[in-house]
């Protein structure tokens, strides 16, 4: 009857000992901010430079997309790339001149002097 007893304890015991070690966290307290393996998941500042310049580039591309062109304006960089420029013939535009170049830019057909990328005209459609 004795062993039984003593069975049953150590048995107990064992039983209580591993359900209090579940119970309690695999972390100490500083952990919680830094998480797993010490990495800070706050904000740094980098990160909110970086959110803004990426919000500073979005308004900048929402204004130019508003841009009123007008004959004798230089066109902005930001459209000066390949990205734009179309071929004259497909779009049924007029040839263009020496050093000259049909960009396509929010439904306008403009057309720019490749010299000093200033704009020479503007067909809407």
């Amino acid at each position: 009857m004795k062993k039984i007893f003593i069975i049953l304890m150590l048995g107990s015991t064992a039983l209580l000992g591993s359900v209090t070690s579940f119970a309690s966290p695999p972390f100490d307290r500083n952990e919680d901010a830094r998480g797993k393996h010490g990495r800070n998941f706050e904000r740094s500042d980098n990160d909110n430079r970086m959110r803004e310049r990426r919000m500073r580039e979005e308004r900048g591309v929402e204004r130019l997309k508003q841009h009123r062109w007008q004959a004798g304006y230089v066109m902005p960089q930001h459209y000066r790339g390949n990205g734009y420029k179309i071929d004259y013939k497909e779009n049924n535009l007029p040839k263009p001149g020496r050093n000259q170049q049909w960009y396509k830019i929010n439904n306008d057909y403009i057309l720019v002097n490749s010299d000093d990328n200033s704009i020479v005209s503007i067909r809407a459609f």
